[in-house]
C-alpha cells in the first residue's frame, strides 16, 4: 500500500473515525480537508440495496443541480440545418451533423454530452462503440434525444446530470466544486439523493440507501448517515 502524504495524512486527520457525519457537516468539511492547488470537483457515491444485473433494480436517472456542477460542460448537437440555429442560441459549443459524424468516426470525442433529434439516431447507431464507453451515446431517457434542442442544451448547460448504478450498486456522481459554498454543495448533494430515493425499484428489497461519501479530487471519502439524509 502507497504511503500518505504530509498533506493526505493531515486530511485524514480531520475525519473522525467510525463517525458518520450529517450532510451539512461533510459540506463544510469537505472544503477543510480539500489541499490541493486547484479547484478540485466535489463527488458524492451512493451505494444502493441493488442488483444491478436485474433490469428491474436498474437506477437511472436525470437531476438538475441547483448551483449547477460548477464545470463548464461542452455540449455538441447533432441536428438537421432547420434546427441549428436554436441549438447555437442556447449555448450549444458545437453544431451540426455529417461533418460531425466522420469527426467522431476519426475518433474525436472532445465533448461531455451529446445531444440530437429522433430522425439522427440512426446515424448514430454504427458510433456506439465509441460513444458507448465514453457515456457520451444520447439516450431518450436522459433528456439528450429530442425535437426540443434547446431546452435540452440549456438544462444541460445549467447543470442537468445523468447518473447510473454502477455493476456494483454505486451510483457516482459530480456535485460542484470546493469553492463552492458549503452551503450550494449540501444542496446539490441533497437534490441527488432525494431523485435517487424517489427511483426506487419496486423491486428492491432490504436497506435501499447502504451508504453515501463525499470527497473532492484529492481528498479523503467523508461517511455520512443515509438515516439523517
Amino acid at each position: 500500500m502507497a504511503k500518505l502524504t504530509k498533506k493526505q495524512k493531515e486530511a485524514a486527520s480531520k475525519i473522525e473515525k467510525n463517525k458518520l457525519y450529517s450532510l451539512k457537516d461533510a459540506s463544510a468539511l469537505i472544503k477543510t480537508v480539500a489541499s490541493a492547488k486547484f479547484d478540485e470537483s466535489v463527488d458524492i457515491s451512493v451505494r444502493l440495496g441493488v442488483d444491478p444485473r436485474k433490469a428491474n433494480q436498474m437506477v437511472r436517472g436525470v437531476v438538475t443541480l441547483p448551483h449547477g456542477t460548477g464545470k463548464d460542460v461542452r455540449v455538441l448537437a447533432l441536428v438537421t440545418p432547420d434546427k441549428e440555429a436554436e441549438a447555437k442560441a442556447a449555448g450549444a459549443d458545437f453544431v451540426g451533423l455529417d461533418d460531425y459524424l466522420q469527426k467522431i468516426k476519426d475518433g474525436w470525442t472532445d465533448v461531455d454530452v451529446i445531444i440530437t433529434m429522433p430522425s439522427v439516431m440512426g446515424k448514430l447507431g454504427p458510433l456506439g462503440r465509441i460513444l458507448g464507453p465514453r457515456g457520451l451515446m444520447p439516450n431518450p431517457k436522459t433528456g439528450t434525444v429530442t425535437m426540443d434542442v434547446a431546452k435540452a442544451v440549456t438544462e444541460v448547460k445549467a447543470g442537468k446530470i445523468d447518473f447510473k448504478v454502477d455493476k456494483t450498486g454505486i451510483v457516482h456522481a459530480g456535485i460542484g466544486r470546493i469553492s463552492f459554498d458549503a452551503d450550494k454543495i449540501t444542496d446539490n448533494a441533497h437534490e441527488i439523493i432525494q431523485t435517487l430515493i424517489k427511483l426506487k425499484p419496486t423491486a428492491a428489497k432490504g436497506t435501499y440507501i447502504k451508504s453515501i461519501h463525499i470527497s473532492s479530487t484529492m481528498s479523503p471519502a467523508i461517511p455520512l448517515d443515509p438515516k439523517a439524509v
